[in-house]
């Protein structure tokens, strides 16, 4: 069969005996491969492979674990461009952006690399008498992520760098849609000198997916997607004692303030709404200028730059933004973008229309603009996950702020002024769990923690940075006395530090 995209399983690529699911080339909508779907079995397989080392590599010190992740930090900042091909052949998303995912990614690993720091805990002398305390935090064992199309390197890098510093076993389940970016970090980890067994990669779809939130070796579960995934995940993870974090949608709103520097929060505008084609979970897709004043400025700054985008396939060094990552999806946009007409919003920049000659079966649509959207609307409600920019015209900032603390996601936000006052009280008000002010795209370092509010996030814990360390590991607390000499008699009453 030609170009069948395997497992990685135990250290070796595995061809997979189930299923398979074809991958496409957004540009040209031409099938440039088939993904091997991996079956109970083969989830299994590679399981019981983790187990079978799971406790020799939480052995591993620290220090070990933090060298291994070094040496695969220098592999990929030595193989950018390689990896970065690969993503945009699959998802379609620009070279430029492609690199920047798999920047960002690097980031996580090279917060990762400190393992034997962020491992260390805390003690107590003598918390009574010749009495010590101290803690410890120990891997959890077999951990699994599943991560989605829009970042076939960045988010499996949010997670398994911290879960393998945490001395955890991983096994990630990539998207189908563009599954050859999880090989090659996994084939750069076995030669960076990761045992096998300890990372594996298993292709597939919701059977691979209900196979590792049923198997009962795995003890927790990492995702980024959509809400009812992520809420599905999260209950079964929660009926299967799995500990989880399960990242869902977003519908993040950018307030425009009177005072803003205009042309700077246009700018913000379009990479935040049309970079990566909009399939961002922390794209801006709401702009809430205050004031008709300020939405009027906007708006005639605004439309000519939506019109002007520069539209191609990721190959192309002009293009600005590339094309959707299956024809399906720009179906559902467009069909979201037929929604905001039939409802009464004004669409200013109508992107349905596009097309590139010598890709007509590509998956491209061009950046969409739509005015005097209400908050009862459909393209104001959900998530596109497309380059459709809605702006809501608010009359106040607290009319903006209203909206924003009442819809059902809380992922990321922004705020565009100059008055240091409104931003520290849209900072501290808003309820939302990643804040930008004058910022577009507030996605927190590595050595900060990921995540939304509301219906962005199931779980308590957020991903990366100190977050991350907490979830990949577990508690330990120890009080030791030891006797300076025999003692006799057995003490029946609760202990007490004395």
């Amino acid at each position: 069969m030609a170009n069948l995209i395997p497992h990685f399983i135990n250290g070796r690529l595995v061809p997979g005996t189930g299923r398979t699911a074809p991958v496409f080339n957004p540009a040209t909508g031409a099938q440039s491969g088939e993904v091997s779907l991996a079956t109970a079995a083969e989830v299994r397989a590679a399981v019981q492979a983790a187990a079978a080392v799971a406790d020799d590599w939480a052995a591993t010190t620290p220090l070990k674990r933090g060298r291994i992740l070094n040496a695969f930090l220098r592999i990929l900042d030595e193989r950018i461009d390689e990896l970065a091909a690969v993503i945009t052949a699959e998802h379609g998303k620009v070279l430029s952006d492609a690199r920047g995912e798999i920047q960002r990614g690097m980031e996580v690993v090279e917060f990762a690399t400190a393992a034997p720091q962020l491992l260390k805990s805390e003690m107590t002398e003598n918390v009574g008498t010749r009495i010590d305390s101290f803690a410890l935090r120990q891997p959890l064992g077999v951990v699994a992520g599943i991560t989605p199309f829009n970042f076939p390197a960045m988010v499996p890098m949010w997670m398994f760098p911290v879960a393998l510093a945490c001395g955890n076993c991983f096994i990630l389940k990539p998207s189908e849609r563009d599954p050859s970016a999880s090989l090659l970090l996994a084939q750069w980890l076995k030669e960076a000198g990761l045992p096998d067994g300890v990372f594996s990669v298993i292709q597939g779809d919701k059977d691979a997916v209900d196979a590792l939130l049923h198997d009962p070796d795995i003890q927790a579960i990492s995702f980024v997607g959509s809400t009812p995934i992520a809420r599905y995940i999260y209950e079964t993870a929660a009926r299967t004692g799995k500990r989880c974090q399960a990242l869902g949608g977003a519908k993040n709103h950018m307030i425009v303030m009177p005072d803003a520097d205009l042309d700077q929060a246009v700018d913000a505008l379009m990479g935040a709404a049309y970079g990566s084609a909009g399939e961002r979970c922390m794209a801006i897709s709401v702009a809430v200028p205050v004031g008709e004043a300020t939405a009027n400025a906007l708006m005639a700054k605004l439309e000519p730059k939506v019109r002007a985008l520069r539209v191609g396939p990721g190959t192309d060094p002009e293009a600005e933004m590339g094309p959707l990552v299956t024809r399906q999806h720009l179906d559902k946009v467009r069909g979201y973008i037929d929604a905001g007409v039939a409802e009464g919003a004004k669409l200013v920049v109508d992107g349905r229309g596009l097309k590139l000659q010598g890709y007509e079966q590509g998956n491209f649509i061009g950046g969409t603009l739509f005015d005097h959207v209400t908050t009862d609307m459909t393209i104001y409600r959900e998530e596109i996950f497309g380059p459709v920019l809605a702006v809501a015209r608010a009359d106040s900032y607290a009319t903006a702020a209203k909206w924003i603390n009442e819809h059902e996601f809380g992922n990321g936000t922004a705020i565009f002024t100059r008055d240091g006052d409104a931003a520290r009280e849209f900072a501290h008000q808003i309820k939302v769990g990643m804040v930008g002010i004058n910022v577009p795209i507030p996605v927190p370092m590595a050595f900060h923690s990921f995540g939304g509010w509301k219906s962005s996030l199931f779980g308590d814990l957020h991903m990366h940075g100190p977050e991350g360390v907490r979830f990949y590991s577990r508690l330990k607390t120890i009080t030791s006395r030891w006797p300076t000499g025999i003692r006799a008699g057995a003490e029946f009453v609760m202990p007490t530090m004395k």
